[in-house]
């Protein structure tokens, strides 16, 4: 099996292996989980209302979070998989974050989601 394990902090947190060999193990767990299925799952999460996204402060408010949170710009870009500059675009206002850095945001910081300025 030609299996990628990705580690933080030194512990195993997800597996990345070829699409056929997932789909063998979906049939062998009996599960069978075609690409179409899939794309229906992916749209009924992001169509979910109580996705985290949605009950998170408004990104003005990133860096006031942040600071009151005792996180230093490098600690929480490093947590979330971006670099420190491109957090400093995104609390500046300059960048608007995709929905997977917004989660992220959310989950490092301790709150549960974010979404953007109306």
């Amino acid at each position: 099996m030609d299996l990628q394990v990705i580690s933080r902090d030194g512990e195993p947190e997800y597996a990345v292996l070829p699409w056929a060999q997932y789909q063998a193990l979906l049939r062998a767990a009996g599960v069978a989980r075609g690409p179409e299925s899939v794309a229906a799952i992916h749209t009924e999460a992001e169509s979910e209302p109580s996705s985290p996204a949605a009950d998170l402060p408004y990104l003005s408010q990133l860096g006031a979070l942040r600071e009151a949170k005792g996180v230093e710009v490098a600690q929480l870009a490093r947590a979330v998989g971006i670099s420190p500059s491109y957090l400093d675009l995104i609390e500046s206002g300059v960048r608007e974050p995709d929905a997977a850095i917004r989660r992220s945001l959310a989950w490092e910081l301790g709150v549960a989601g974010w979404r953007g300025e109306a």
